[in-house]
């Protein structure tokens, strides 16, 4: 955060501006007091009059020149009250050096009106204090040497001793006033600053959210973009219901593009489809099922391949070529894992090849006995691999009735459950050989509402793609 501290000149400026009007209003006062308590001097002393009122006069009227003359002269309303203060100061020293014993102690409340008045309602610098202080102790004991008749003790004691204590206690109470005032103002000022400081950086995350929320929609309507290319090659689940009666797709994306592919392909009476993982998932995952069902759609359609096995041998061959892949360590190691099947519906017979993925067949004997098969493939994926090795073309032989479950690894390696752990591929193989005797919409929606319900208000981890047909 940007620094909020307050420069000496900002705040004396802070405080001139804040106190100045008051400060103009109590010299105007004082100076007027002044003037009026001359009606009293009538009374008490009436063989003085004259001379105190001359000094009242040329106090308060110098007083009133420097107010009125500030805005030229330049002096500040400190000063013109320290004028006034000082000239009352040294008024009072002179009257009190012309008055007998009686009158002495009676003006000491008046001396001390004066210092009490001006500790409570003044605020200036230490060093006006400390001036007006030892003017007013120098000026008495001038006046006191040229007029007064009293001794040293009686002008001590019967006044001077307790107005001195007052106008030294006033010296404090107006510096710890000053200094509580100018701390008071530096505070409200640093806290001003850091309102604008905080204003201006919500304006700059304002704007900031805006530019985000702007990008942020661009990327997304990209992405949704890309997933509407992704859609358009990815097989419509009745594709499958086209070339097997009973047949779903549980196809569940983590993020809008998936990273998890199927497709499918009928000639000849020989069905190809394919359950596919690619590397990543989101925009990455999707630009690696660009490719890999741009190359299926390519070998198969145009006879570059017939079996399971050198399909994905081409398939790796070109992944390689495409990503420019030479095993550095600083490279990408994009592929996929896949299990590619080939049905040849006259002969009931199964020809597949796998890389990392395995998949089941379910089947039923005549005693209503479920068994299910794991069919297990190559341990390598179809993209770089250090000891890369030949796919393995297998065959199995089917029987009416059986069903073939291929899947991803995003249902099994689900989070979820009382303890969140994965889902793991044991239940998810209960939950076939439990539900396989249920129509195909069904058992779709039962994998669907079960995994679900496993990962609960935890986040989806990886896309989710699993395949039943039945023969």
């Amino acid at each position: 955060m940007e620094d909020i501290s307050i420069s000496p000149e900002d705040v004396k400026k802070e405080f001139t501006r804040s106190t100045e009007r008051f400060h103009v209003i109590t010299c105007w006062v004082g100076l007027l007091l002044n003037l009026v308590w001359f009606i009293s001097d009538i009374f008490v002393l009436p063989d003085h009059w004259k001379p105190f009122f001359e000094f009242r006069i040329a106090v308060s009227g110098i007083a009133v020149i420097l107010l009125l003359t500030k805005k030229w002269t330049k002096i500040d309303i400190y000063a013109c009250m320290f004028v006034l203060v000082l000239g009352i100061s040294i008024q009072n020293a002179y009257m009190w050096s012309v008055m007998d014993l009686a009158h002495l102690q009676q003006h000491a409340f008046a001396y001390m009106v004066l210092f009490i008045g001006v500790g409570m309602l003044v605020l200036w610098d230490i060093w006006y204090s400390i001036i007006i202080l030892v003017a007013t102790i120098i000026s008495n004991i001038i006046f006191y040497v040229l007029n007064s008749e009293l001794t040293v003790d009686q002008f001590v004691i019967s006044g001077g001793l307790l107005v001195l204590t007052v106008a030294v206690f006033c010296v404090f109470l107006i510096r710890t006033r000053y200094r509580l005032t100018m701390n008071e103002i530096k505070s409200r000022l640093e806290l001003a600053k850091s309102k604008e400081i905080i204003e201006m950086e919500n304006v700059v995350i304002s704007k900031q959210k805006e530019e985000l929320f702007d990008k942020n929609k661009e990327i997304t309507d990209s992405i949704n973009y890309a997933k509407r290319i992704q859609n358009s090659l990815i097989p419509k689940e009745n594709e499958f219901t086209k070339s097997f009666k009973d047949s779903f797709v549980l196809f569940k994306p983590k993020d809008i593009v998936s990273g998890d592919f199927y497709w499918i392909y009928e000639k000849d009476k020989k069905v190809y489809y394919a359950t596919a993982d690619c590397t990543g998932h989101g925009v990455p995952g999707g630009f690696m099922t660009m490719l890999g069902l741009t190359f299926l759609e390519e070998i198969v359609s145009l006879n570059v391949a017939q079996n399971p096995a050198d399909i994905l041998n081409i398939i790796r061959d070109k992944i390689i070529s495409t990503l420019k892949q030479t095993g550095s360590a600083e490279e990408n190691k994009d592929g996929m894992d896949v299990v590619l099947c080939c049905i040849d519906k006259e002969k009931m017979k199964l020809t597949y090849s796998t890389a990392n993925n395995s998949f089941y067949v379910l089947r039923k004997n005549e005693n209503g006995e479920k068994t299910l098969l794991e069919n297990k493939g190559d341990k390598q994926p179809c993209g770089f691999f250090p000891d890369p090795q030949p796919f393995t073309l297998h065959e199995f032989d089917l029987k009416k009735d059986d069903i073939i479950y291929t899947l991803t690894d995003g249902y099994p390696d689900q989070f979820g459950g009382p303890k969140g752990k994965k889902f793991r591929y044991k239940a998810l193989e209960d939950l076939f050989i439990q539900n396989s005797d249920l129509p195909f919409n069904d058992q779709k929606e039962i994998l669907s509402t079960t995994i679900d319900k496993w990962r609960g208000k935890l986040d989806q981890v990886d896309d989710i793609l699993l395949i039943g047909v039945k023969i």
